[in-house]
């Protein structure tokens, strides 16, 4: 019998115990593959909202358009789902050990769009969780969150217990570092709560802040999009890189590891146990020449399935550009 099989309640008693339930829950989002799991109320992030607004206020969002719609409906979850009444938030593991190489031909690629694309990969098992879930509570129904929703994942990960926010604005959980993904799955029933929260680490470590390429975490906790490696080649819709970050770019092509590769916390990285996480041929290092010979049927069938589809055919090849116009030492 499988790990996921063998998790099942023993009664209807078990079934409507708040408990007993979220205890059930839990075990069977292990049982899916997830390294951590927390659950919380579906209450506002009344806090959270205040700093996103002033987040916001600064411009720090660069083009990201959607962060600033409706900044209430971002950090109330009842906006998103009316008959939340509880979020189980997961993490998953996503580190693998290869590392990247320093090769003027290549450029490097961050190491969470290796594998395939984390919001399948992540939404595919909290669907088998809440499919799950109906079979065992009447009634029952719930809305999947990963990335794509208008959820604050990071804050969600903390209010639960699974880590706390690095200054470098990345969520970091004791046991994994910070290489996890965040999902969440909105339910209409009542739960037990997990009400304790992790600590704050990161103590007067700046080792983040101080590595950073192109200072674009202006303080601890708080980053500038419009200085960031990873919005400008994953998110950034203009034909150009600005110069300021294009002079750089550090050998990126897509996305931004440094902060996290300087992170004392990534020494307890595990590698995860998600084959789909692996690296895909070409995807640690990518060959420039190959990323502008890309047209868009290989390409569409090079990234299939792959969260590098984000910064477009015309993004690749502009980051390539980007690269290919950097002095060689």
């Amino acid at each position: 019998m499988s790990a996921i099989a063998s998790v099942h309640p023993s009664d209807k008693t078990q079934k409507s115990n708040p408990r007993s339930l979220s205890r059930l829950i839990k075990e069977r989002a292990a049982a899916e593959g997830f390294a951590k799991v927390g659950i919380v109320p579906a209450a506002p992030l009344n806090d959270e909202r205040a700093r996103l607004q002033e987040w916001l206020a600064l411009g720090f969002q660069g083009q990201m358009k959607w962060m600033s719609r409706d900044p209430e409906t971002r950090t109330e979850p009842r906006k998103l789902f009316p008959a939340a009444r509880s979020v189980v938030v997961v993490a998953k593991n996503y580190y693998t050990p290869e590392q990247h190489k320093d090769d003027v031909h290549t450029g490097k690629v961050s190491r969470y769009a290796w594998g395939d694309d984390y919001h399948d990969v992540v939404g595919a098992r909290l669907h088998s969780l809440l499919s799950w879930i109906k079979e065992i509570v009447p009634g029952a129904e719930g809305k999947v969150c990963v990335d794509i929703q208008p959820m604050m994942d990071k804050a969600w990960a903390v209010r639960a217990g699974l880590g706390w926010l690095g200054k470098h604005t990345n969520v970091i959980t004791p046991e994994h570092g910070s290489w996890v993904f965040i999902g969440e799955l909105l339910l209409n029933i009542e739960l037990e709560c997990d009400t304790e929260q992790v600590e704050d680490h990161c103590g007067t470590c700046t080792l983040c802040i101080d590595a950073c390429p192109t200072d674009a975490i202006t303080k601890p906790y708080v980053l500038d999009s419009n200085k960031c490696i990873s919005y400008a080649t994953i998110e950034l819709r203009k034909d150009e890189i600005p110069a300021e970050v294009k002079e750089n770019l550090d050998g990126w092509l897509y996305g931004c590891d440094v902060c996290q590769d300087v992170c004392p916390w990534n020494r307890f990285a595990q590698v995860t146990d998600e084959a789909r996480f692996h690296p895909r041929a070409g995807n640690v290092n990518a060959e420039l020449s190959d990323v502008l010979e890309l047209t868009p049927e290989t390409y569409a069938d090079r990234f299939r399935s792959s969260a590098m589809k984000r910064a477009k055919l015309a993004g690749l090849k502009r980051n390539a550009r980007a690269l290919l116009q950097q002095p060689q030492c």
